[in-house]
């Protein structure tokens, strides 16, 4: 006696299938800890390249976040790819600094950062308290 057929859509399965939606990705700093500069920003890349909106818990340093821009100013292509918008505030007060990183005058990673597709992200609002966003569906 066979057993029941299975009708499974691979569409149903699948994590990665936003349908109407748009997907968020929140990545911890625990994650993104043992990467280096480069394996952060493909993470980064590879995500809001297929759309989706990029959320770090920490942030990225000053040398970080100029190299995400450069890398997607090279990979920005008409048809495919238009680039990102990057939005950051500090998560704590500048007093939270350590006395080294003032002295320094290092800015501290402890930021959230939200990044996604240039033609699906609008920044409507920024302050020290509230980025307030407008997320397109394509």
């Amino acid at each position: 006696m066979p057993g029941p057929k299975a009708n499974v859509d691979a569409a149903d399965d699948d994590p990665d299938d936003s349908g109407d939606g748009v997907r968020i990705d929140m990545i911890s700093g625990a994650r993104m800890e043992g990467l280096t500069s480069m394996e952060k920003i493909r993470l980064i890349l590879d995500g809001v390249r297929d759309g989706n909106i990029v959320i770090l818990e920490e942030g990225l340093s000053p040398d970080e976040e100029s190299k995400l821009i450069e890398v997607t100013m090279t990979e920005i292509s008409p048809d495919d790819f238009t680039g990102i918008e990057i939005e950051t505030y500090p998560k704590a007060e500048a007093g939270d600094q350590s006395f080294l990183d003032k002295l320094m005058g290092r800015e501290s990673t402890q930021k959230l950062t939200v990044i996604g597709p240039a033609n699906r992200i609008e920044t409507l609002h920024k302050d020290e308290n509230l980025i307030s966003t407008l997320v397109s569906r394509k």
